[in-house]
């Protein structure tokens, strides 16, 4: 499905202001209406390391830090690879979109998906996801969970201007390997994220996402 496309928008998340307040994945829910269970976008808590005792006194070395993830609108969107009616395609500009009259349930997609982006509905049977909130876009808005975040940790735009504006990476735990489908998504990491990928680490609120 990787092809040249007119642009290609992405998100730009900056874990290193993000405060774990949830107000991007609220106003996801009540902007589309989304049912309880189906989260379009979800804030991971990642945690780990321990308390050390040094004599007398224990050291705390534990820490955390959120990330904010919705569907990456990857440049390889293995989870339209999977679909066996096609109902996944992408925009000129990059946004992957899910055409729910082709879907017929199977969730082959959803189980390709290596970042839980696809979402199913239990009351639908159908599949469901992020579609970036293109009506906004569109009307030149931005999205309702890039508007809503008050630490200003979340922006959007065309891929290659975010990656020139902030830097960053597009791997950070838990995350998997980009290479696999390339996600339009530029991190800002927190200063702790390299001591996930030495210390011991695990996303805490799976209950939640």
């Amino acid at each position: 499905m990787k092809q040249s496309w007119v642009r290609q928008y992405a998100f730009f998340f900056d874990s290193s202001a993000c405060s774990g307040c949830k107000a991007c994945q609220a106003a996801c829910k009540d902007k589309h209406n989304l049912p309880i269970g189906v989260l379009w976008r979800r804030v991971y808590e990642v945690a780990g390391g321990n308390w050390v005792k040094s004599g007398n006194v224990w050291i705390p070395g534990v820490f955390s830090y959120y990330l904010s993830m919705a569907c990456h609108h990857c440049e390889k969107p293995i989870c339209g690879e999977g679909c066996p009616t096609k109902c996944i395609t992408k925009r000129d500009d990059g946004i992957v979109m899910l055409d729910t009259q082709g879907c017929i349930g199977c969730r082959y997609c959803e189980w390709a998906c290596p970042y839980g982006a696809m979402q199913f509905d239990e009351a639908t049977r159908l599949m469901t996801k992020c579609h970036f909130c293109f009506d906004y876009i569109d009307m030149g808005k931005p999205p309702a969970c890039v508007a809503a975040c008050p630490m200003r940790a979340l922006d959007f735009g065309e891929l290659s201007d975010l990656r020139k504006k902030y830097g960053g990476t597009n791997e950070i735990f838990p995350l998997p390997e980009a290479a696999i489908t390339e996600p339009a998504l530029v991190i800002k990491p927190h200063r702790d994220a390299r001591r996930a990928t030495k210390d011991t680490a695990e996303v805490a609120n799976w209950e939640e996402i």
